[in-house]
């Protein structure tokens, strides 16, 4: 006998609303970045304030910075999705550990967005 298939619902209900949000990089326009109120929340910074790629890499330690540069390009260059945690230093708040993941938009033969979620890891913050 096999065993049961969770429902969807039972597998996201531990994760708080304000624990994940959804996230968006236009690269055919300056890297301009789209994020829920989620995401701001997780990097300290008021909803709705514009935030260049810049700032908000800025808040990444470096060798969570370096290791999502390097998978970003390669996504961007190859197509390819990429899930990886890295550890931030939020604006306003302790810090603590996300799980980010990317998934490419293509046009042609090329990505013009990446998208995805950005996830604070269970028991990482402080």
């Amino acid at each position: 006998m096999l065993d049961p298939v969770p429902d969807l619902d039972d597998i996201v209900a531990p994760v708080r609303p304000a624990q994940l949000g959804q996230w968006e990089c236009d690269l055919t326009d300056d890297d301009r970045l789209s994020w829920s109120d989620e995401v701001y929340d997780i990097f300290g910074i008021p909803r709705g304030v514009a935030v260049a790629r810049h700032e908000a890499v800025a808040l990444y330690t470096e060798g969570s910075r370096a290791a999502m540069e390097k998978l970003r390009a390669y996504a961007i260059r190859h197509r390819r999705g990429f899930t990886l945690d890295v550890e931030i230093k939020p604006a306003r708040a302790p810090r603590r550990w996300m799980r980010l993941i990317a998934a490419p938009v293509c046009a042609g033969d090329g990505v013009v967005r990446l998208q995805g979620l950005k996830v604070i890891v269970p028991g990482s913050i402080g």
